[in-house]
């Protein structure tokens, strides 16, 4: 694929390894040609770098096995998952997943990318819906200002609602910049 196509959270083939973009920026800086700085971390080795590409470059995109699993519980080193087909259990690193289990409530089904038989990474959806678990009680005609309180939701994840939101309020959150988005009514 062409470079201009990469994405964060893509697993690409890099030097015969595989490489998750963690972040990717397109620069065209002034009367210059235009390129793509990613930064890449090694699925194996955990190690990072950080890659200049032209703008008519080429990289490999990995092909990956998507697979059903529900994330059972964490452990120290890192959340457990079950195959939904086979039954399976297996375990991912911290490290290789960063911010993502913030987004992943327990018995929660996700797609796990596999390569080669060997798990590598979960993919999230754009959005996910989370209850409210923690914060300040919010207050009648509060719903026009634009002020925000902190909230906590299941996951541990701290983020900021609007002021009209409560105690078991089940909101949307942005799984890209992990912002509130909106109130689910349930």
């Amino acid at each position: 694929m062409n470079c201009n196509d990469l994405r964060k959270g893509m697993i690409v083939m890099y030097r015969d390894q595989l490489w998750v973009a963690e972040e990717v920026t397109h620069r065209t800086p002034g009367n210059l040609r235009a390129f793509v700085q990613a930064k890449l971390r090694n699925l194996k080795t955990r190690t990072a770098i950080t890659e200049r590409f032209g703008s008519t470059d080429t990289i490999d995109q990995a092909w990956l096995d998507k697979r059903t699993c529900e994330y059972l519980y964490d452990e120290p080193t890192g959340p457990v998952f079950m195959d939904v087909d086979n039954f399976e259990q297996f375990s991912l690193p911290k490290e290789l997943l960063g911010d993502a289990m913030n987004f992943v409530p327990t018995n929660t089904r996700i797609d796990v990318s596999f390569h080669e038989g060997t798990p590598v990474t979960i993919q999230l959806p754009s959005s996910v819906e989370l209850k409210i678990t923690q914060t300040e009680p919010g207050m009648r005609g509060n719903t026009v200002n634009n002020t925000f309180k902190p909230a906590t939701v299941e996951t541990g994840l701290v983020l900021k609602v609007p002021m009209h939101i409560n105690i078991g309020d089940i909101v949307r959150v942005s799984t890209e910049s992990g912002e509130f988005l909106d109130r689910v009514n349930k």
